[in-house]
C-alpha cells in the first residue's frame, strides 16, 4: 500500500549539487513528518534531515548549511536539494515517515568523487 520511490540520485564532483525527489503514496502525506536518511557502504542507515506537517526542519551536524529539506503537500512529494557535496556524502539515501521501520522504498544512489 505505502510506496516511497526516490529520485534524483547520480555521481557528482565533490562541491556539486544535486536535487533527490521521493514521490509518496499509499497514505496521507500531509499529515506525517518525513524524513531523508542515508546508508553507506559498511554503516548503519543515519538521520539525514526531517520536515514536519508544519514545515518545521532539522538536519544533522554534518549536512547543516548544505542541504535543505523540503516538501510540496500537492504533489505528496518531498525533497532534498544537496549543495557542495562531500565524498562522505556518498551513500544511498531513501525517504520515509519520521520515526518508521517499514515500508522503505529502494533509495537512490549518490557518489560523490572527483
Amino acid at each position: 500500500q505505502v510506496q516511497l520511490v526516490e529520485s534524483g540520485g547520480g555521481l557528482v564532483q565533490p562541491g556539486g549539487s544535486l536535487r533527490l525527489s521521493c514521490a509518496a503514496s499509499g497514505f496521507t502525506f500531509r499529515l506525517y513528518a518525513m524524513s531523508w536518511y542515508r546508508q553507506a557502504p559498511g554503516k548503519e542507515r543515519e538521520l539525514v534531515a526531517s520536515i514536519g506537517s508544519t514545515h518545521s526542519t532539522s538536519y544533522a551536524a554534518s549536512v547543516k548549511g548544505r542541504f535543505t529539506i523540503s516538501r510540496d503537500n500537492v504533489k505528496n512529494t518531498l525533497y532534498l536539494q544537496m549543495n557542495s557535496l562531500k565524498p562522505e556524502d556518498t551513500a544511498v539515501y531513501f525517504c520515509n515517515r519520521r520515526n518508521y521501520g517499514r515500508d522503505w522504498g529502494s533509495g537512490t544512489r549518490v557518489t560523490v568523487s572527483s
